[in-house]
């Protein structure tokens, strides 16, 4: 087994990780690079654990503006990201890693209800779990999800893949200037109100100590290295840990 500093990880892929460079539907080549990456940290000897987005198909906060009831359309958003996990899963099988589904909605005939026992087993037994449809309840996002089952299963780092590198001072697309940060405590996400997670989800990794890394998965060994508990992307942490923020243009 490699020498790993984090041996139960959580993984919150966004939905438009699945749509490839359109961001949108399920992009095969992209769903492929997932898989790739995830193959990868599971043969590293860790206990992977995978929650999927669903925005490239839609996302109910959006869709709820065009008339939609937000419950019904956060139920929608759900069921799209039980079809990125399928997608998911179909890659990863086809490269020779054993998966299961879970889903906090009942879809027994594709995937196993969320249990938080049996995820914790599936993980003992070295398979990849993919969870899907969020919390199974509306008004709550996928990344909320991410930390709860994150805390649940007791995993040692969660993980926001991006299609950024870090959490910056601002969004780097547009500002020159925006700086990025190696380390963070949550405290400074929450007074900064940088767009790192919501403030539900981070709150609850602060309530319960859990480290969270924010990278970019497209970029080659990221994840792998994060893992190992290299410095990449941005580490977000107790104050103890969090140190002196470091910036750097």
């Amino acid at each position: 087994m490699a020498d790993l500093r984090y041996r139960r990880v959580v993984v919150k892929v966004s939905g438009e990780g699945f749509g490839g460079e359109a961001g949108f539907g399920i992009d095969h080549a992209a769903v492929r690079g997932i898989a790739d990456t995830a193959r990868g940290v599971a043969e590293l000897g860790v206990e992977l654990a995978i929650v999927v987005g669903g925005g490239n198909i839609l996302r109910g906060e959006t869709f709820s503006k065009s008339g939609v009831d937000r419950t019904t359309a956060d139920y929608m958003g759900m069921v799209a990201t039980i079809l990125n996990a399928l997608a998911l899963q179909d890659q990863l099988e086809k490269l020779g890693t054993v998966t299961r589904v879970l889903s906090s909605l009942h879809v027994g005939e594709v995937a196993e209800p969320y249990i938080r026992r049996r995820a914790m087993r599936h993980l003992e037994k070295g398979r990849v779990v993919i969870l899907a449809a969020g919390t199974g309840n509306p008004h709550f996002t996928t990344d909320t999800a991410a930390a709860l089952r994150a805390v649940e299963i007791r995993a040692e780092l969660l993980v926001k893949a991006t299609n950024v590198d870090g959490v910056y001072s601002s969004d780097p697309a547009k500002d020159p200037k925006a700086k990025k940060y190696d380390r963070l405590t949550y405290l400074d996400v929450l007074n900064q109100n940088l767009r790192v997670m919501d403030h539900t989800a981070i709150t609850l990794c602060r309530e319960q100590g859990l480290p969270v890394c924010v990278l970019n998965l497209r970029e080659s060994g990221a994840l792998g290295r994060a893992i190992r508990g290299e410095r990449v992307g941005t580490l977000i942490v107790p104050p103890e840990e969090g140190g002196e923020r470091r910036g750097r243009r």
